[in-house]
């Protein structure tokens, strides 16, 4: 008997002749609604989700035939996790499906911030040729910090190893990392602090790292950095952002990524940093596609079905 897998989110075409393949049977129903989708689920066994709604204790409570659930992505914070490993519930995802777009992205971030990529792109097409004001810098020698060296930071930590520049990674459950030069190194964040240039963050969202780059964590470099964010934009309080930016502590940003995704929905004060934000010259902005490439997006479905493959036959994610 084939097992029944939900799919409540928009996905590659793949997905369905994929699953097909491996023995399952979806149905996809990415309009459905959340009234919708708690009706249907006590039938599945499976269920696929990306960002569509929160994954609670109501939800998971309607899943009694549920086996696993599949995140197509990354981040696991739309899911109560513990709660659904409680009730006998695998949870897993995707991270190996888009860390090389996340990778490649950060790069570019940085890449624009440096050598004034976007500031210089709009100006010549307003017929503004300025080169002076366009000098750029270089990566080379330049000190980057990685924090977090999951699926993610190892792939930036291999892209950044051809550009000659010098790389500290810390990671805070991580040590003995692999795929380390001469100029690479771990290192703690009290040298992070002392010694980078830039400051890239790939550590997940939680309890532990939500708001945690706040002007008090901030005003501890030594130096003035360059910020990337391709991860969670709840990591950092973007009003402390606006702070260091005016102290002349962040002197770049390239930020895929912030605190509330929803422009519509900004409060106030949201809109007020948005706003210093976006005026920024030195400030990157994108609108959280860093994963979101046309090869991640299949790639994405083939680590989500070889994992539930594993999962329905019995084998561990380990």
């Amino acid at each position: 008997m084939f097992a029944e897998v939900l799919i409540i989110d928009e996905m590659h075409d793949s997905i369905i002749a994929m699953l097909k393949e491996a023995g399952l049977k979806p149905d996809y129903r990415p309009k459905a609604t959340r009234e919708e989708v708690l009706n249907i689920l006590p039938k599945y066994e499976g269920l696929i989700v990306r960002s569509k709604m929160m994954l609670d204790k109501e939800v998971i409570d309607r899943a009694t035939k549920m086996k696993f659930i599949a995140r197509a992505g990354s981040g696991l914070d739309i899911i109560d996790v513990a709660y659904a490993v409680n009730k006998e519930i695998q949870v897993f995802n995707a991270p190996e499906g888009n860390r090389d777009a996340v990778a490649e992205h950060a790069l570019g971030l940085l890449l624009g911030i440096l050598h004034r990529i976007p500031k210089s792109n709009q100006e010549v097409k307003n017929l503004v040729w300025q080169r002076e004001a366009n000098r750029g810098s270089e990566l080379k020698n330049k000190t980057v910090a990685v924090i977090g060296y999951g699926n993610v930071g190892r792939e930036l930590v291999k892209r950044l190893q051809g550009f000659g520049c010098r790389i500290l990674v810390y990671d805070k459950y991580k040590s003995g990392f692999e795929h380390l030069n001469t100029l690479t190194q771990e290192a703690s964040m009290a040298y992070i602090f002392a010694e980078a240039d830039v400051v890239s963050f790939h550590i997940p969202l939680t309890e532990e790292t939500q708001g945690m780059v706040n002007i008090a964590y901030l005003q501890k470099f030594k130096k003035p950095i360059i910020l990337l964010n391709t991860a969670r934009g709840e990591l950092i309080q973007l009003a402390d952002l606006c702070q260091a930016i005016q102290q002349k502590r962040i002197i770049g940003a390239g930020l895929d990524v912030i605190e509330n995704e929803k422009l519509h929905t900004l409060t106030k004060a949201q809109k007020e940093s948005f706003q210093f934000l976006a005026a920024q010259e030195s400030v990157i902005l994108t609108p959280h596609v860093a994963g979101w490439t046309h090869e991640s997006y299949i790639r994405i479905n083939e680590v989500l079905v070889e994992k539930i493959s594993q999962v329905l036959s019995g084998l561990s994610l380990e």
